[in-house]
């Protein structure tokens, strides 16, 4: 390998490069044996990281046909076209083929003997599924959908936990064509209804209740009142978890009763490319959650990307990533099957006892690759916890960071920690497309409270309101080329109108994604908060994540939430900071002239808020998104159950706060 060839990254000189990929990088990574193929393969020999995005997305076809090839995807009948067109929204990807995503989890048959799964509960004894075992759970789960009636097109929704039981009935569903649901068991019925309700499912899967740390919470009522708001599903499958009875449903047990022969190739239904998979909905936040409809070659190629050549996984792997079964990294923890590598599932309060648990669990369970939250970082941070030296966490290469942004403080303190032997990949994507926009790599440098840049494949840029491209300031984020993870169709919208409006309307024929976002020269970026809640003031517009920034970077700042109330006939309104304190600090004269000095002078005079105001709490989605819409709603006289539904929240009592304040006003 030539100098040129080995070189990672070219990126134009300036201050906040945090670490640069080793030397070697390519010989020791998944994207580095991917680039040998293309040379060896197709002759093509890319010196950077941003050769090869550019490449990936200028020549669209051809690489996402390098995915299919280089790992080597299983169609029973060939595709006939790649792309049919780059119109968005209507591109067909690889028309003709027919294939099976669950096939390409369960076809490792060489790993059989290997540790597929270890599931960590607070409500019962760990687990270990090796491959082979999975498979066999998967194929005897297949038998028992099948005798329930349960065919190619039909829907299957999980009330059910991050459990083994809850990955083998989704593989067993998407092997019979099925299309599958799922909302984690802290969802009240309302929520649940609001959700599988759209969707009509024939099967319904369901726990009794679980334990969350040392609280026991059960579900047999919400059970109940779901199953009766359900009048489509036809059967009820029990899976015991704490020590209650559903009245007449089929247990687990008796759903994998019926007995197969684990020498017989498992059958696996043969459907289109953008036969829908999985029905994935949206918080709910600011109004009924959102069926996003997801199909199986989509989600196929795309996590196989994503998960080899971003998260660097591979045979022997394993993953931690801590997830409900209502988010999408979910789904993407259960297509780490694809990539032959390992999972650790995890059922709980993730901070029970304390903050140190999620590190007590890597060190036990050795992951090559962890996922932790924004806030996890930054409470370990203000903790003075060493994860590094205060645990054996010698397996991970890679810290994955999702959710929320992590402030720069949250990147010097993990480098701190870890240095340069863990790669720290802070990415931002989402539901709608069920992966990562934007992220880091381990050909790309970590800049300091960026994220590295574009994910391969992915046409992102910033627009701004004349629909133009822009470099080094606040603009739209937008993907202007079809991806194959892109939704099939939001469920039920027989006319593509609710599709169309949600993404298309603003751009015609570009995806809007909702974010605010800015690129610099070298590619690296910066998301600033949705772009529908970016503050404005005397034409000066700020994204809340920059504002939060300053905020929460004082000790005495635990959380922070920022909202801009507009003045009758377009006045400037009133802009409201509410913090939520540090143990032991006050909110006196002192730390208010803090907080409007540090605004002032790192920020813009003109977002010196109009009040600061100490709240008990702040509220987030479940993955950990403030409710920045949703309060300025609240606030402006809306009542909290018109706005957002109590079960996409973190805390639904942080609301009563606002809504007192709200009605006050």
């Amino acid at each position: 390998m030539t100098t040129a060839e080995n070189a990672t990254l070219a990126h134009p000189a300036r201050p906040g490069l945090l670490s640069e990929p080793p030397a070697d990088i390519r010989e020791h990574s998944q994207i580095g044996r991917y680039l040998d193929w293309l040379k060896c393969e197709r002759g093509l020999a890319f010196a950077t990281y941003s050769e090869l995005w550019e490449w990936s997305v200028t020549d669209l076809e051809a690489f996402w046909v390098s995915i299919w090839d280089y790992f080597e995807v299983t169609s029973h009948t060939p595709y006939e076209q790649v792309l049919s067109s780059r119109e968005m929204p209507g591109a067909k990807w690889f028309e003709g083929a027919t294939l099976n995503l669950a096939e390409h989890m369960l076809r490792h048959h060489d790993l059989d003997d290997q540790v597929a799964v270890i599931a960590v509960s607070q409500t019962r004894a760990e687990r270990e599924l090796t491959f082979g075992q999975l498979r066999e759970q998967v194929q005897r789960a297949q038998a028992g959908l099948k005798a329930l009636g349960v065919r190619r097109g039909d829907r299957v929704a999980a009330y059910l936990p991050n459990i083994p039981e809850t990955m083998i009935a989704y593989l067993a569903t998407v092997s019979l064509g099925a299309i599958w649901a799922s909302c984690a068991p802290e969802f009240g019925a309302a929520g649940v209804l609001d959700r599988f309700g759209q969707i009509e499912p024939k099967v319904l899967l369901v726990v009794d209740g679980y334990m969350y740390g040392d609280k026991r919470v059960e579900r047999v009522a919400e059970v109940q009142a779901i199953r009766a708001g359900l009048p489509s599903v036809e059967h009820v499958v029990h899976v015991p978890y704490l020590d209650q009875t559903i009245e007449e449903a089929v247990t687990w047990e008796e759903l994998l009763s019926r007995p197969v022969d684990p020498s017989e190739p498992m059958a696996f239904e043969a459907v289109p490319f953008d036969h829908p998979v999985s029905v994935l909905f949206t918080s709910g936040t600011t109004g009924q959650p959102k069926p996003i409809v997801h199909g199986h070659g989509g989600l196929l190629l795309e996590h196989l990307k994503n998960h080899a050549l971003h998260w660097d996984l591979g045979t022997g792997d394993r993953l931690l990533w801590f997830t409900t079964t209502a988010w999408m990294m979910w789904n993407a923890l259960v297509s780490t099957l694809l990539v032959r590598a390992g999972i650790v599932m995890i059922d709980g309060n993730i901070a029970y006892p304390d903050v140190t648990m999620q590190w007590r669990l890597a060190e036990r369970t050795r992951p090559t690759v962890m996922g932790v939250s924004a806030g996890l970082l930054m409470q370990c941070r203000r903790e003075g916890l060493h994860p590094a030296k205060e645990f054996d966490l010698s397996t991970l290469h890679q810290l994955g960071v999702v959710g929320s942004p992590l402030p720069p403080e949250g990147y010097q303190y993990v480098h701190e920690q870890f240095g340069d032997g863990v790669l720290l990949n802070v990415g931002s994507g989402g539901t709608d497309v069920c992966s990562g926009i934007v992220q880091g790599s381990p050909l790309e440098p970590v800049w300091l409270g960026e994220m590295s840049g574009r994910s391969l494949g992915v046409e992102a840029y910033a627009f701004d309101e004349h629909g133009k491209p822009v470099v080094g300031e606040l603009g739209e984020l937008v993907i202007t080329a079809p991806m194959p993870s892109m939704p099939v169709a939001f469920w039920g919208d027989a006319d593509g109108s609710g599709y169309r409006a949600a993404y298309f309307d603003v751009y015609p024929g570009v995806w809007r994604h909702g974010d605010w976002i800015r690129f610099s020269e070298a590619g690296s970026c910066v998301i600033t908060g949705r772009s529908d809640a970016t503050l404005n003031r005397g034409g000066v517009r700020l994204g809340t994540a920059e504002y939060y920034r300053v905020v929460e970077g004082m000790p005495e700042i635990a959380d922070s939430l920022v909202v801009h109330l507009e003045g009758p006939d377009g006045g400037a309104g009133e802009l409201i900071l509410f913090v939520t304190l540090a143990p032991g600090a006050v909110l006196d004269g002192a730390l208010l002239g803090r907080i409007r000095s540090a605004i002032r002078t790192q920020l813009s005079p003109r977002h010196t808020p109009d009040q600061v105001v100490a709240a008990p709490a702040i509220p987030h989605t479940r993955t950990g998104k403030k409710l920045e819409l949703p309060i300025k709603r609240i606030l402006s006289g809306r009542p909290a159950e018109a706005v957002l539904d109590p079960d996409a929240v973190d805390d639904a009592g942080a609301l009563v706060f606002f809504a007192t304040m709200g009605a006050g006003r």
